[in-house]
Order: C-alpha cells, then sequence, then structure tokens
C-alpha cells in the first residue's frame, strides 16, 4: 500500500480506499449482469488492414486502434510488435488484469503486485514456408507472480478461479474451432 494511502474496512478485511471502491462497482456490475443475463452477451471484433504503402497492419478494435508487423526476417518491417507478441501479451496481460481486476476482490484476496510472462518457441523458418520445419509455436508457457500478504490457501482458491474462469487461457489451452471464411 502506498505511503499516505486511506485504509478503510471492507467485509471485515482492511484494504485501500480505492480497492474498496474498485470492489463496490464490481459486485455493481455484476448485479447488473445477474439480473440480465442478455446484456453480458459480447462479440468483440478486431479488424487488421493493410494500407498501401504502410509496412505496418493497422489493427482495430473498438474504441482502439494499434500496429502489427512481421520480423525482417520473413518480410516484414519489424515496426510494431509482431502478432506473436500480440498473443503471449494477451495472455499475460488477461491473466494480470483478471486477476487483479476481477478474481482478487471476488475472492477477497489482497494483491500488492501481480506479474506475468508469457513465452514460446518459434522457428521462423516454418513461417517462410521452409520444408521440414514447423510454423506452430511450440511450448507456450506463462510464469504467475503474485504478491500478497494472503495465506497461501486464499491464493489457491484465486489460481483455481483463474484457471476455470481467463477466457484467454481457456481458448489457448482448450482449443475452440476457428471459423475462417474468405471473401
Amino acid at each position: 500500500m502506498t505511503a499516505g494511502a486511506r485504509v478503510i474496512r471492507l467485509r471485515g478485511r482492511e484494504c485501500d480506499r480505492e480497492a474498496a471502491v474498485l470492489s463496490v462497482v464490481l459486485e455493481e456490475h455484476l448485479a447488473k449482469l445477474a439480473a440480465d443475463p442478455a446484456s453480458a452477451a459480447s462479440e468483440p471484433a478486431v479488424t487488421a488492414t493493410a494500407a498501401p504503402g504502410e509496412q505496418r497492419v493497422r489493427v482495430e478494435g473498438s474504441p482502439f486502434a494499434w500496429y502489427a508487423d512481421l520480423p525482417r526476417a520473413v518480410g516484414g518491417g519489424n515496426c510494431a510488435p509482431s502478432p506473436t507478441l500480440y498473443l503471449l501479451g494477451a495472455l499475460a496481460a488477461g491473466a494480470v488484469a483478471f486477476l487483479r481486476d476481477v478474481l482478487a476482490p471476488q475472492c477477497g484476496v489482497r494483491l500488492d503486485d501481480v506479474t506475468a510472462v508469457a513465452r514460446c518457441g518459434q522457428d521462423l523458418r516454418g513461417l517462410a514456408g521452409m520444408a521440414g520445419t514447423e510454423p506452430r509455436l511450440a511450448g507456450l508457457s506463462l510464469d504467475i507472480r503474485l504478491d500478497s500478504p494472503d495465506p497461501e490457501h486464499r491464493l489457491e482458491t484465486l489460481r483455481r478461479a483463474w484457471a476455470d474462469r481467463c477466457p484467454v487461457y481457456l481458448a489457448l489451452s482448450e482449443p475452440v474451432a476457428v471459423t475462417v471464411t474468405w471473401s
């Protein structure tokens, strides 16, 4: 907790004021979703466009826009993160944000820090289509570090909830079918 932070009690536990406010806001949002399940359904979409004269690919997902590129070794300009880095970033950032913003408040776990590092192996020769090489990512791993004053059994509850409910992790560990259409 930062120096000077106001400490309050929420559900019999000490926590800083900002964490308490966020916990109450989360509970209010979840109550609305429970009362109206149809409002919980969403269909996020991302559009990627290769603009003429632009090395990078523009990616848009309302209300955000970002860029992607490939490494020079396979013909890209290496002027933006690769799709592989975005995939790893989605896994690592999804873990941190979901643990901090949703699960910790729901489980009543105090988190001083959460860090996640996602890694994988990749053979760029496979991406370039060289014979006898593998284009698939290999050895996907995620290292999550929790810094909490809470006892181990509470952290284990948090870990189980994450493994059961983190959408990015579940999509990668229990793959869903991808429908591809060409037009």
